[in-house]
């Protein structure tokens, strides 16, 4: 049976694409949950002019990906921690920590879209990637340093 997939489907394919399944796949798992429709003359017709609507989408997002990549690259956000022994933190800078500073500085993000691989535990500064877009990424500034003054902190060489 041949179905064109109206979702992405890992190990099948992506939207749109016609694929060649099982009948009872199709008939009892894609079509009643509504991932895919049969593929006629019509169903073909109607999925290329949403694969060419998809198209200027995307492009369109792409364009205002990167004029909102170019807002973000200026931007610097300072985070200031407790620190312990050897510039710890105690706690630390997440990637919700980041979204959120970001509202507040006027850029709305998502917190997943910030692609953080483990929160930030150290002193210094960083650039953490934002994905806006399937095929743009920005850099934001991200400076974590000690909320005591430079005076109060004691190197971890003096502690000793």
């Amino acid at each position: 049976m041949e179905v064109i997939l109206k979702e992405d489907i890992n190990k099948l394919g992506h939207r749109g694409d016609v694929v060649k399944v099982a009948d009872g796949y199709g008939r009892n798992y894609l079509l009643p949950k509504k991932l895919a429709i049969e593929a006629t003359a019509n169903n073909k017709a109607v999925i290329e002019q949403m694969k060419a609507s998809a198209l200027r989408k995307s492009a369109r997002e792409k364009v205002e990906a990167e004029e909102f990549s170019t807002q973000l690259s200026a931007v610097e956000l300072v985070f200031e921690r407790k620190v312990g022994e050897s510039e710890h933190l105690f706690g630390s800078v997440t990637s919700s920590d980041i979204a959120h500073e970001l509202e507040a500085k006027g850029y709305t993000i998502d917190r997943r879209k910030i692609s953080l691989d483990e929160p930030l535990k150290t002193l210094g500064e960083y650039h953490v990637p934002i994905k806006l877009h399937r095929e743009v990424t920005s850099h934001v500034k991200v400076v974590v340093k000690s909320d005591q003054p430079e005076a109060e902190v004691v190197p971890a060489a003096a502690a000793e």
